[in-house]
């Protein structure tokens, strides 16, 4: 399985764009991909964006990267000499609705649905689940909206980190690490280990050990 997060400039799949993605091999940890690029001239940036991962306009839009298309390429040939498709994240339909959607724009399909595929497993769904199993009731805010942001399921995990957190959907970030989508898709692989296997799966997350809760 391959594990994605991809960090963009805004949470419109067609109007903003995609400059990093990072992913790894679940089976084979070590197996990494993260690059970046420059996005698209007409990609637009909403502020939150580079609020949550410290970067600047200049930082989307330098012409020193590769393009968003050849980063799109070689995610997807990377996923193409895994053993199977099947993708893990965190609101991975986001993801995978970005991805396809700018490869409907490049002309990728063939390469998109050959190698990364939509079959996947979503680690919001998969942590909702095992909540309401320990604790009785899924895990929500008190508007009624799920409370399982990717920050709550690693902290459900045992996990300890310092990322930025958005406070709504265009909220202001909380102080903390820039998101970086290599490092987040490590803590969904390491969350979906214990939430699924009841195992820690990356040596650097050895020294957060797991809730005696989530073992069943």
């Amino acid at each position: 399985m391959m594990v994605l997060d991809i960090e963009t400039s805004g949470l419109d799949t067609g109007r903003n764009g995609i400059w990093q993605i990072g992913a790894l091999e679940f089976e084979n940890p070590s197996n990494q991909f993260l690059q970046e690029s420059r996005i698209d001239d007409e990609d637009e940036i909403m502020p939150e964006a580079l609020g949550l991962t410290g970067k600047t306009e200049a930082d989307l839009r330098s012409k020193d990267k590769q393009s968003q298309k050849q980063l799109i390429i070689n995610y997807l040939e990377w996923c193409g000499g895994l053993s199977n498709n099947i993708c893990v994240g965190h609101n991975i339909g986001f993801d995978l609705i970005f991805l396809q959607n700018k490869c409907l724009r490049y002309g990728l399909m063939d390469l998109f649905k050959g190698s990364a595929g939509i079959r996947s497993f979503d680690l919001h769904t998969v942590a909702q689940f095992r909540h309401r199993e320990i604790d009785g009731d899924y895990s929500l805010r008190e508007d009624g909206r799920s409370n399982m942001s990717l920050s709550e399921i690693v902290r459900f995990c045992g996990i300890s980190t310092e990322r930025k957190k958005l406070i709504g959907v265009l909220g202001v970030s909380k102080e903390g690490t820039p998101h970086n989508a290599l490092e987040d898709a490590k803590l969904t692989a390491e969350c979906f280990s214990r939430l699924m296997y009841e195992k820690n799966l990356l040596e650097e997350f050895k020294g957060f050990p797991a809730p005696d809760y989530l073992r069943k």
